[in-house]
């Protein structure tokens, strides 16, 4: 069995996930099925925990093991959150709820969002952009059966899939965040719409004008919300809105997608990969470089919401100037 320490390093992560009100006791002895005596002991590392209940507390407090045990490796633990047959897109935008909605029973929490797109958040704001990029998620990412031989409409969303979109950004805008972007946010939008353009998936230049049209109103959007250093939806007054919201113009580097959130000081990295799926890891030494990594980039990045009107229009100028071009191209 490991050394001691080792099973003092668990009890005292398990104490800090712990909410105040429980008691660790409890908790070890109905999660080992032992006695609260029995859970004392381990707890006191009188008696060494076995292989397979350290198992059972890593995975129920999702603890890494080789954190555990002190590992001094270059590998790093990350959890795969990936869409399958069986994990759909909605259950993908159930587990982004039940993350947000988690967040609010801590008060101390920190989110740094590096991106390279228009993320997530933003995207759910207007209708006929949530639709599109529900539509190619599903048919050239997700490739799902049904949509293998549809064109586009803006019918194609779902409303409870709409619903759960508005309500996951509800809860993102609760919550204090920094984010990073810059020119080439909207490169991947417009490789999408352009492709489908080409191989026929619209059905009129119609909808292809009304899509650009609301790119270019979830950028004015972000730009009003960067304007007041908040963030809320399209219908709310920013002034009945808390301060919440810093964003920086980041011409250093073109980066993936990457979000350091920490919660109650446990810090999380999730990196985004084939465009929907994401991996995420607790490992301490891994957080911490990417805490400093997004710390020294946002020194050398210049911040554009609530102060610097001129750099804040120069950057959702350039940005809308490129999509009008490709939207007036053809």
């Amino acid at each position: 069995m490991q050394s001691l320490p080792a099973q003092q390093y668990l009890f005292a992560h398990v104490r800090e996930i712990l909410p105040a009100n429980a008691s660790l006791a409890d908790s070890i002895a109905s999660l080992l099925s032992v006695s609260n005596d029995s859970a004392y002991r381990r707890i006191r590392c009188e008696t060494a925990l076995t292989l397979d209940e350290t198992k059972i507390l890593a995975e129920h407090f999702n603890l890494s093991i080789d954190q555990l045990l002190h590992f001094n490796n270059n590998s790093v633990l990350f959890q795969n959150s990936r869409i399958t047959g069986e994990n759909t897109f909605e259950n993908f935008l159930k587990g982004l709820e039940e993350q947000l909605t988690a967040i609010q029973h801590f008060d101390n929490h920190e989110i740094i969002y590096l991106t390279k797109d228009i993320h997530l958040f933003q995207t759910f704001y207007f209708q006929p952009f949530f639709a599109f990029r529900y539509f190619f998620w599903m048919k050239s990412i997700i490739q799902h059966p049904d949509y293998r031989n549809k064109q586009f409409s803006f019918d194609c969303l779902p409303k409870h899939i709409e619903k759960m979109g508005h309500n996951i950004t509800r809860l993102y805008n609760r919550y204090s965040s920094i984010e990073l972007w810059n020119t080439e946010c909207i490169n991947s939008i417009l490789f999408q719409i352009e492709y489908y353009r080409e191989v026929g998936f619209f059905r009129s230049a119609e909808d292809i004008d009304v899509l650009y049209e609301s790119v270019i109103e979830t950028l004015d959007h972000l730009c009003r919300q960067a304007e007041a250093g908040s963030k809320f939806l399209p219908h709310e007054n920013p002034e009945l809105k808390k301060n919440n919201f810093q964003l920086y113009y980041n011409r250093v580097i073109l980066a993936d997608n990457t979000i350091f959130v920490k919660v109650d000081n446990r810090p999380v990295v999730y990196l985004n990969y084939d465009v929907l799926n994401y991996m995420q890891t607790s490992n301490e030494l891994f957080c911490n470089d990417t805490y400093e990594m997004m710390q020294n980039l946002i020194r050398r990045s210049t911040l554009i919401s609530s102060q610097n009107e001129s750099q804040r229009y120069k950057f959702f100028n350039e940005v809308k100037q490129k999509l009008i071009a490709h939207k007036n191209k053809r």
